[in-house]
């Protein structure tokens, strides 16, 4: 059994997440400040520290050099959201063994616990239980509507070969989903599928996340590190929001692709990798081709096959099938026995346009769930954005950037509208707060 400390300042989140690991039976100690953590690593040993980067009395990186001081064998992983991706570049060069960044699946969480064991215990320390590893991310589901039935057959055709293939889709559709499910038809189903989300990677660690690195190649590189491309061999790479990489990066990627092997970080060896590469994307990277900000010629190496995700708002047919999916789990990580939606409830799902489709979906029935006290989700329970939306409401100005040119003037508008609050001018321009921060970088808008 591992024992878990767990450091994290958002209540709600910190309690899910250590409820999830006292069922992945771990044996975990949680707390919402960097001083609480302190007083326990000086008291106790821990296997592994999982903590957030930013904490409201001290920075994460305090607790990390604590654990070193100590010179006990305990991996620190770092928890991050991307604003913050270059503190946890700064905790690996301190030591840490990993940084998740959030949000994240919880066998994102499962699989770095499970490394820091590896790395950090000896041979006969026993790992999390195999049962402790089984994925807990949603599967995908099949819809019902003339728009799913042509995913689904796509799908099927695809999957059986070895194509590369490109998911096109707004943010939240279910794109890793949709890769997982054609990796679980295809003949390397009992291979890796390794996840890889481009957008989180820094430009410092992004050789090294790729292709590994050996002992000693850089600063901070304490252990020989194996990466996705290796991870990933005999089985599929899912490189998510593919559009973010830099161009450096993609370069290197090209290479890897075309040559199937690679070369970690400070090794002179190369690494011979048979590996299925589906990637996606919420851009227009044919566009960002046009503009030289993506490669050609890696576009039409992934792009061998591409599906295009409906958002959905345009699966009405499949709203209430993915709600009850949603429900189902919600009721069983919160433990509690909903038996659907109040007939209010469904009304104003249907008004609704869903600018976060699934992701949305999905977040707006667990809250709803852990709010209910009675048998069915009563409207009470929604959002004020949900409960105010009616079907003449939808929004006539179009404010997707996966299919507008002046994003720069959207944002700024979308900002201005939601009074600088970037999580509502993010779901307003239908996009994630990550990729919204990429574009205020790469635009230089400073709030």
């Amino acid at each position: 059994m591992a024992k878990i400390l767990l450091v994290e300042d958002d209540v709600a989140f910190c309690t899910m997440l250590k409820t999830f690991l006292l069922k992945k039976e771990c044996e975990v100690d949680a707390v919402y400040t960097a001083t609480e953590a302190l007083s326990l690593v000086g008291k106790n040993r821990y296997d592994v520290v999982i903590s957030d980067v930013r904490l409201p009395d001290k920075e994460g990186l305090e607790i990390l050099q604590a654990v070193n001081k100590k010179g006990e064998r305990t991996g620190v992983i770092m928890m991050t959201s991307y604003a913050e991706i270059s503190m946890a570049v700064n905790a690996i060069k301190e030591g840490a063994l990993d940084y998740i960044a959030k949000p994240f699946h919880p066998e994102v969480i499962m699989k770095a616990i499970n490394e820091a064991l590896k790395k950090e215990q000896s041979p006969s320390k026993p790992l999390i239980s195999k049962k402790a590893e089984k994925t807990t991310a949603d599967t995908y589901i099949k819809g019902a509507s003339e728009a799913s039935a042509k995913l689904n057959n796509y799908i099927d055709l695809v999957a059986p070969t070895n194509m590369s293939v490109l998911i096109m889709g707004e943010s939240g559709t279910g794109k890793e989903q949709i890769a997982k499910s054609i990796h679980d038809k295809s003949k390397r189903s009992a291979a890796p599928f390794v996840a890889v989300d481009c957008g989180a990677i820094p430009r410092e660690l992004a050789s090294s996340e790729f292709f590994g690195h050996v002992k000693g190649s850089f600063t901070g590189a304490v252990n020989n590190k194996t990466g996705h491309f290796e991870a990933a061999n005999g089985g599929t790479l899912f490189l998510d929001e593919i559009g973010n990489l830099n161009y450096e990066l993609q370069v290197q990627l090209l290479r890897a692709l075309q040559e199937r092997k690679i070369k970690p970080v400070g090794s002179n060896e190369e690494i011979h990798v048979n590996i299925r590469v589906i990637a996606a994307t919420n851009e227009d990277l044919f566009e960002a081709v046009k503009k030289g900000e993506f490669r050609e010629d890696l576009y039409h190496r992934l792009n061998e096959f591409s599906i295009k995700v409906p958002a959905l708002k345009d699966r009405e047919e499949d709203l209430m099938i993915f709600a009850n999916y949603f429900l189902d789990s919600a009721n069983k990580e919160l433990e509690k026995d909903l038996s659907g939606f109040s007939e209010k409830t469904i009304a104003a799902f249907k008004a609704y346009h869903w600018p976060g489709n699934l992701r949305e979906l999905k977040n707006v029935v667990k809250r709803a769930v852990l709010l209910s006290e009675g048998e069915y989700i009563s409207s009470a329970c929604l959002p004020s954005e949900v409960l105010s939306a009616r079907h003449e409401s939808k929004p006539e100005e179009n404010y997707s950037l996966f299919k507008n040119k002046n994003e720069q003037e959207l944002i700024l508008d979308a900002l201005e509208k939601t009074h600088g609050n970037k999580s509502k001018a993010a779901r307003l321009l239908s996009i994630d707060r990550k990729t919204l921060y990429n574009k205020l970088k790469q635009y230089g808008i400073n709030l």
